[in-house]
């Protein structure tokens, strides 16, 4: 059984080992994301790599610490290179995250490739409440990438998707972190409303779960991701509560994150 107090003294050290380690994420991601998540990661600790290339995943893939996949706008070769690096991934047992952008019967294409990189049993899968819910078997109405559902309604039936992977992430007003080394659901609180109106921001937390994936256990890293995120919205909406300077506070404070601010501000539960 995990204690509060345990779960954050493995928050912080592995925020410690992201900083010390500054491992390489290698991230094949939309083309709206991938300014952003690469400048999120360097803002984090990590080291970002755009490498999307069929002709390069698989010899790229064996030297990252991490991979991230999303799929908000594939192109047919960027498909080709999320399959390589994937099945490179799990044979040489690197860590990955899985972001199933848009899953849904409209986008059968790229729902098809989702189904197909299952089968490579990514470290993480992580989404929106929709998504996650679509994954999971249940049809639901859609509005493009966006949900339409909240994340607590959804946690209690994402437990299906643990036969995939060793951890479910769903992201929300509230996050919940599902894994298969315990039955406990933790709840991660915090964040800002300005969150899902900044382009690429839950694209940029999946990349940013692959680099602690890389420092940390699984669940662990999950939840130290998802933690750092909600700080640094709390704290960039306290000080910057319009837009545009909430996109440039919260970049900064993901940069300034450190222990004593995560003892402070991390609002977690566990269910």
């Amino acid at each position: 059984m995990m204690q509060v107090n345990t779960l954050i003294d493995q928050v912080i050290f592995a925020w410690q080992q992201l900083q010390q380690k500054s491992p390489l994420v290698q991230c094949i991601t939309n083309k709206v994301a991938s300014n952003y998540s690469a400048n999120v990661l360097l803002a984090c600790g990590a080291s970002p790599a755009m490498i999307d290339n069929p002709y390069e995943a698989e010899s790229f893939t064996r030297i990252t610490n991490a991979l991230n996949i999303n799929l908000g706008t594939p192109s047919s070769e960027q498909m080709q290179a999320m399959k390589i690096s994937a099945a490179t991934a799990h044979q040489k047992n690197i860590p990955w995250v899985l972001d199933p952008v848009g899953y849904s019967p409209i986008l059968k294409w790229r729902s098809d490739m989702v189904d197909t990189l299952l089968t490579f049993l990514p470290s993480v899968i992580r989404g929106n409440a929709s998504e996650i819910l679509t994954l999971a078997g249940e049809s639901i109405p859609s509005k493009g990438v966006d949900s339409t559902l909240d994340s607590k309604d959804v946690y209690p039936k994402a437990t299906a998707l643990l036969k995939y992977s060793p951890c479910i992430a769903i992201s929300g007003a509230s996050d919940f972190i599902l894994s298969q080394e315990t039955d406990q659901v933790i709840e991660i609180k915090g964040g800002s409303a300005l969150q899902p109106k900044i382009t690429a921001t839950g694209c940029a937390l999946g990349a940013l779960i692959a680099a602690y994936c890389a420092v940390a256990p699984i669940h662990i890293a999950t939840i130290a991701a998802h933690v750092h995120f909600a700080i640094a919205g709390k704290l960039a909406y306290e000080s910057a509560p319009t837009l545009g300077q909430f996109n440039v506070a919260f970049i900064d404070e993901l940069f300034t994150l450190n222990a004593e601010k995560i003892k402070q501000h991390i609002d977690i539960q566990i269910h």
